[in-house]
């Protein structure tokens, strides 16, 4: 690891304006440690800013707002999470360890970067990496890369769990920019897809922090289930993942919530299996034929093919388990 310097950060103002292109900072550091090890993040310098984000969890009339420095097992243990949103326990539940969970912060968790091998590897070729060097996954070994969202220039797939829960309820992250102004991003529009600039993971603007995450109120708290297919157990990313919520009055579909991690750069949402389910009896027809209509655009690579069928069973999987939960 590159010897650095480490400094706490004394006023947020202060943080922001001086920032350099060589500081990077640190909350729970559990993916930027990481990365430094394996010399792709080489900061010359630390700031600590765990001072300087808000650890709370608030509920509000319009939703619940969660704090850039609330730890995701705070997150899983909160009443009022557990009550009215409990699929952001759900699929925090299924990713990592407990012990990075307590130390793993929630605005951290937004801005984790791919966990593809060759990104990992600095003796590859990288668009991630080295812009303009290539990607060694199209061609290489793609069985967890994406089936869709791709470009020619990158293939990694997003790798939160969090992320495809907080799509999934229409979720916004606030930002605090160098200006000191608050300005939100919708979750949609917060994660890019790779383009021509797949060095580029976020829309977060330079010099900018989260400073939360805003949650609107919904009525998906009595159905719904996160899926996720993964190699082993636990400790162990997504090959797919599934995001499912329904709003039903009786048997009925009022509104569905689809989002899947594994497939794509970003967490994807499928917007048409969706509009389709809605109004639609929660059945098993039902649930397969959306399962089918999201998976019908995927374009899977030379060694994922098998995500596709893994696709369609997860949605149906987490479709069914909205009804028992």
């Amino acid at each position: 690891m590159k010897p650095f310097a480490f400094t706490k950060a004394e006023s947020l103002p202060k943080t922001l304006s001086a920032k350099k292109e060589t500081t990077q900072f640190i909350a729970g550091g559990t993916n930027l440690l990481d990365l430094m090890k394996k010399h792709i993040s080489q900061p010359d310098e630390l700031v600590d800013i765990t001072s300087m984000l808000s650890d709370k969890i608030e509920a509000h009339k319009k939703g619940i707002r969660i704090g850039a420095m609330v730890r995701n097992s705070t997150v899983t243990l909160d009443a009022n999470i557990l009550t009215n949103y409990p699929l952001l326990a759900k699929a925090i539940l299924a990713g990592a360890s407990p012990q990075i969970r307590n130390m793993a912060s929630a605005g951290g968790n937004l801005l984790q970067r791919t966990r593809c091998p060759y990104f990992y590897d600095i003796t590859t070729p990288c668009n991630k990496r080295q812009p303009g060097s290539g990607c060694s996954a199209v061609e290489g070994e793609n069985r967890m890369s994406a089936i869709i969202g791709y470009s020619e220039q990158c293939v990694a797939v997003h790798p939160s769990d969090f992320c495809i829960a907080l799509a999934a309820l229409d979720a916004a992250v606030v930002v605090t920019q160098s200006n000191q102004k608050n300005s939100t991003i919708p979750f949609s529009d917060f994660h890019r897809l790779p383009g021509s600039t797949p060095q580029q993971d976020t829309n977060l603007p330079a010099n900018a922090l989260i400073h939360s995450i805003e949650i609107p109120v919904n009525d998906f708290h009595k159905n719904c289930a996160y899926v996720k297919v993964r190699d082993r157990d636990s400790y162990a990313f997504a090959l797919v993942s599934v995001a499912a919520a329904l709003d039903l009055k009786g048997n009925t579909i009022q509104e569905a919530r689809l989002a899947s991690g594994g497939v794509a750069h970003k967490p994807w949402r499928w917007y048409e299996a969706e509009q389709y389910l809605k109004g639609k009896e929660a059945n098993a027809v039902h649930f397969k034929e959306a399962a089918a209509m999201a998976a019908k655009d995927v374009k899977p690579l030379a060694h994922n093919g098998f995500k596709k069928l893994m696709l369609q069973g997860a949605i149906e999987t987490a479709l069914q388990n909205c009804l028992t939960t």
